[in-house]
């Protein structure tokens, strides 16, 4: 199996395109392949930089790209509607066993309301997709209609992750407009989400830290 078989997979891209479709009905910021294929780039990228070699890297890749797609069936609980069907997805593709469990388990786990990191996919899984914060995510044009989340997206003109490997060190840099959104609405919404890649990066034997307007916060 490779990566780009993924990406072009007919039925995770109809997955997409509709439970993006939900969301957006729902209010919540994009959650298309967009959002996806910038996981999938950014938990290679922390596991490359920690050592890990080309099949680790192929598979965090792989869960990063298919993680959301339970959000078809709905919001709550959608990383474990997004495993099983992952699972049905995944059995049809030449891969072993225990790689398509490792898959399974990372896409399962990568919520913060109910997930944990037990091993180095899902930990990298779990940093790329809580530190995807940007402005474009936002959906809403008229900002008279922006909610906390968008509120705090459309304030982060600007974030980074930096791998430090050297130091054991993920840091995530950000960017904030402050005058659109508080320190502390970016702490309602983020600090059990960043709480959660602090204890990811501890997978990885790492640590993770904040940076916000150039200032260490977390």
């Amino acid at each position: 199996m490779k990566y780009g078989d993924i990406t072009n997979n007919k039925e995770i891209q109809e997955y997409y395109k509709k439970g993006n479709s939900i969301l957006a009905s729902l209010g919540f910021t994009d959650h298309s392949v967009a959002h996806t294929t910038l996981v999938a780039k950014n938990a290679a990228e922390i596991l490359q930089a920690f050592g890990y070699d080309k099949h680790d890297i192929e598979l965090v890749k792989t869960a990063g790209f298919m993680h959301d797609i339970g959000n078809v069936i709905n919001r709550s609980r959608h990383a474990e509607y997004g495993a099983l069907l992952a699972n049905e997805i995944l059995k049809e593709e030449d891969l072993p066993v225990e790689d398509r469990v490792q898959i399974v388990s990372a896409i399962a786990n990568h919520d913060e309301s109910t997930g944990v990191a037990s091993d180095p996919i899902t930990a990298a899984l779990i940093i790329a997709d809580k530190s995807d914060v940007r402005r474009s995510r936002v959906r809403r044009k008229d900002p008279m209609m922006y909610d906390i989340h968008d509120r705090v997206n459309h304030a982060v003109t600007e974030a980074k992750l930096e791998c430090i490997p050297e130091d054991k060190l993920i840091v995530l840099h950000i960017t904030i407009d402050e005058d659109s959104c508080t320190m502390y609405e970016y702490f309602d919404i983020f600090l059990s989400r960043m709480s959660m890649c602090s204890r990811a990066a501890r997978v990885l034997d790492a640590q993770f830290s904040l940076s916000v307007n150039g200032r260490k916060v977390l």
